[in-house]
């Protein structure tokens, strides 16, 4: 019986966006995440005493500044040669990107297959045959998979790919290839990368996206970490995730027509942080906060976005524990009044409140208005116009946005008016 891990989307050194700018942010250790969720997995291997590991690409995150990732890199692999552990690896399209890492002397337990052609490399010892090959270049749009060779069956067959497999949301289709295709190479295991959210795709054979080690942005929320696999005489017995993650980005979205007043509004809050909070078992949290639903307070919590934000901010920075930190609030709140009757009415209310509805402007005057917003444009902090979730004022889309929800503030402001609420 022996075990091993296959990881991948490891991003050494990758910023992690949408914290830094926040006061109170941990801003040290954000920026040390995705390393220490690497020795996280080096603690693993060694701790499970594992036969091997597997990273199926994207160990880097593009071209360095310097030599400091790479040498981090190899001060690791040489804790786990220390404890006869090799490490197999592929190029993944960040890792085709870097130059340096072309350049770079790993230590003799770490072998990185060809990029030419499918590679092959016998472990006589566990009858074990690994097959790989990674990218030559950042943009890789063929099938590699094609070119494996067939499993052979005196051996446990391993498959190391870097692949979207037959596509992914919020992923390049990079080497694409199908679930039927992989089958039919006869291998016991296929170890993809690029997909940054862990999945099983078949379990007969194994074909498996770890995800990635550790999540950057709220788009990689919830555990990220690796996957380890227990073979006994030539069958997998066992396939099993364990984090690795450091900080754990979470998404909370709060009812907000659950609560009668912005007060007990604030208690969801506070319950939904404690929940993300207790989740994470023990880990620094950062939450995206998103209220949603329909109440009579819509029109305040919306007029006074700054200062609940900032309520909410202390809230979590006062619950103690690991951290938690708030990288967004969204309010989506909507009025509680029922105003599709209104619309309907026969005078001089209805007619304004049509005419505010239907209020459009076409492509020309978004761009006009866009335009005529340059000005501030420049007088905007740069951490506004940057990052995952940039806002530029002279975008006609942005302008168009903006429109609805002015139309949405003046059609509750005026009910509200009406009919008290």
């Amino acid at each position: 019986m022996f075990k091993f891990i296959h990881a991948a989307d490891i991003h050494l050194d990758s910023p992690l966006h949408g914290l830094e700018r926040y006061e109170g942010a941990p801003v040290a250790e954000i920026r040390g995440a995705t390393r220490r969720a690497f020795d996280n997995l080096i603690d693993l291997a060694v701790d499970e005493e594992v036969a091997f590991v597997l990273l199926a690409g994207d160990l880097y995150d593009g071209d360095w500044k310097d030599y400091n990732t790479g040498l981090y890199f190899v001060e690791r692999m040489g804790r786990l040669r220390e404890a006869g552990i090799p490490v197999f690896v592929i190029a993944g399209n960040h890792d085709a990107a870097s130059q340096i890492t072309k350049h770079l002397r790993l230590p003799d337990n770490v072998k990185m297959f060809a990029t030419r052609r499918p590679e092959r490399v016998v472990l006589d010892d566990l009858d074990v045959v690994i097959h790989g090959q990674g990218f030559a270049s950042r943009a890789v749009t063929e099938d590699l998979s094609e070119a494996y060779p067939q499993g052979d069956p005196r051996f446990f067959n391993i498959g190391l790919l870097h692949t979207c497999l037959d596509g992914k949301p919020g992923h390049e289709l990079y080497a694409p290839c199908s679930v039927d295709g992989l089958r039919s190479k006869g291998y016991q295991y296929w170890a993809l990368g690029h997909v940054h959210k862990r999945e099983v795709v078949s379990r007969d054979p194994w074909i498996v996206f770890p995800g990635n080690s550790q999540g950057r942005h709220i788009r990689e929320a919830g555990a990220k970490g690796c996957t380890l696999i227990s073979v006994d005489h030539g069958e997998i017995c066992e396939v099993v995730h364990h984090d690795l993650d450091v900080l754990r980005w979470t998404l909370c979205e709060v009812a907000a027509n659950d609560s009668e007043t912005v007060d007990d509004l604030y208690e969801q809050v506070r319950d939904a942080l404690l929940q993300a909070l207790d989740a994470a078992g023990g880990r620094p949290v950062a939450v995206r906060m998103v209220l949603r639903g329909a109440c009579s307070f819509h029109s305040k919590i919306q007029a006074e976005r700054e200062q609940w934000t900032q309520e909410y901010r202390a809230l979590a920075n006062g619950l103690g524990g690991a951290g938690i930190w708030l990288e967004k609030v969204s309010h989506e709140t909507q009025p509680a009044i029922a105003f599709d009757s209104v619309l309907g009415r026969d005078d001089a209310l209805g007619g304004l409140l049509c005419a505010i509805q239907n209020m459009e402007l076409d492509r020309t005057a978004l761009q006009s208005l866009a335009d005529e917003l340059s000005a501030l444009r420049q007088k905007l902090p740069a951490e506004i116009l940057g990052g995952e979730d940039s806002y530029d004022p002279t975008d006609a889309e942005t302008v168009k946005d903006a429109l609805e929800a002015v139309k949405e503030l003046l059609v509750e402001r005026l009910l509200s008016t009406t009919y008290g609420s």
